[in-house]
């Protein structure tokens, strides 16, 4: 066995853009310092079932060109082997049976709380480090500091949502956008605020604990009457996926019937909120004879395994190559990050919540200069607009509504 040991390398939960450039690199930086490297297929998958057949030794040939490249040649998975003590045994075992010394994992919230549950397990004897990814951009990581990934999926999101602006314009309809970001809505907020999408929703906004349905419906239809009023009859709204978890389930009538993750999350990407949306906001107007074309569109697996862009190629090699001097070093139980150019080990404890022990999540800053300047330049009604009596009633007219129906409707928006 080589002098400084075996490492395995593996992948969970959602793909990102930089995963291979993050393999690469450490893989690259792990036999130049003595050590032999397996890839481990599929995540925890294969481990927990004890499958011994899907770790394969990497040489630098394997990795040398694949930093540019999207997806994962290791694959991934969702599987959760903190599920049961049988589950995270037979991983601990069947690493062992390859005398693994040192693990490396690339993922998300879930996938950190399974390398912290794993180095628990079997008492730091394999020294593991984590390598926080997410298009999400939803780890515990200082506000500066984005997860690998979410860069690049902001940057093709943004090209994506530029053509259907542009679309929007060309036939006179109106887009419902809805962008990845289980609990944070940092992706949706991204591309919006890049694209000057006409509104963006985010769950950060709405800071109680269960959202109206009714009332992101009102958000899309007062920006839809806004924008008829200043004269342009079309648009595009994004909206975060993660409002799903701020609603009510009982408001969306499938949402107990669809498929759970491993991890017990609702598969968001099953529940059409876009849709749904579109049939309520269609509905309410048309009841009024204003008749408005509605298209809607997810976008998610489109971001997930394109080429990371320059700054996540160059990031991901950082993070790739600070894992292995981190794990050189003696280090364990610990997550990578690069701050003020310099790399900041983070302990896997100080990623948990306090008294849940699952992985914090970072969510937008509402109260941010950032967040500020995306709404200023939203197009959707809010309390200067019920101020000139000559406005409110162009805006009634556009809704085809009287006055007084209008503010009753729509003047609780802020």
């Amino acid at each position: 066995m080589p002098s400084a040991g075996t490492l395995a390398i593996l992948v969970g939960g959602g793909p990102a853009p930089g995963i291979n450039t993050v393999i690469s690199a450490a893989t690259i930086a792990a036999i130049n310092e003595g050590f032999a490297v397996l890839g481990v297929q599929d995540g925890f998958k294969w481990l927990m079932r004890g499958d011994r057949s899907r770790l394969r030794p990497l040489a630098i040939d394997d990795v040398s060109r694949i930093h540019l490249q999207g997806g994962s040649i290791l694959g991934i998975a969702r599987d959760n082997p903190t599920a049961s003590a049988q589950a995270m045994g037979a991983v601990i075992e069947t690493l062992g049976s390859f005398n693994v010394t040192h693990l490396m994992t690339i993922g998300g919230d879930d996938t950190a709380l399974s390398a912290s549950a794993f180095a628990s397990a079997n008492d730091n004897r394999i020294r593991t480090v984590h390598v926080p990814k997410t298009i999400d951009n939803d780890l515990p990581l200082p506000r500066h500091i984005p997860t690998f990934g979410f860069q690049t999926a902001r940057h093709v999101g943004v090209e994506l949502v530029r053509n259907i602006m542009e679309d929007a314009r060309a036939t006179g309809r109106w887009y419902v956008v809805v962008a990845m970001g289980r609990k944070a809505g940092h992706l949706a907020l991204g591309i919006g605020k890049a694209a000057a999408a006409t509104v963006t929703l985010i769950g950060e906004e709405f800071e109680r604990d269960t959202l109206a349905f009714s009332e992101i419906c009102d958000i899309v239809e007062g920006a839809i009457i806004k924008r008829r009023a200043m004269g342009r009859p079309f648009g595009v709204v994004i909206l975060a996926e993660g409002l799903i978890d701020k609603l009510d389930p009982l408001e969306l009538a499938d949402l107990q019937d669809v498929e759970r993750d491993e991890h017990g999350h609702v598969r968001f990407a099953e529940v059409d909120l876009a849709r749904k949306v579109k049939a309520e906001v269609q509905g309410q107007l048309s009841q009024r004879g204003v008749r408005v074309t509605i298209t809607t569109k997810n976008i998610g697996y489109e971001l997930r395994c394109v080429a990371p862009i320059p700054f996540d190629a160059a990031y991901c090699r950082d993070l790739g190559h600070s894992a292995i001097r981190f794990l050189l070093s003696g280090g364990s139980r610990a997550i990578v990050s690069i701050q003020d150019g310099r790399f900041v080990p983070i302990s896997f404890q100080d990623i948990r919540e306090p008294g849940t022990g699952k992985t914090r999540v970072r969510m937008v800053d509402i109260r941010s200069e950032g967040y500020r300047v995306a709404r200023e330049y939203m197009i959707r009604l809010g309390r200067e607009d019920f101020r000139n009596p000559a406005w409110v009633e162009t805006l009634a007219v556009a809704a085809n509504m009287t006055v007084d129906a209008f503010r009753s409707r729509f003047e609780y928006l802020n």
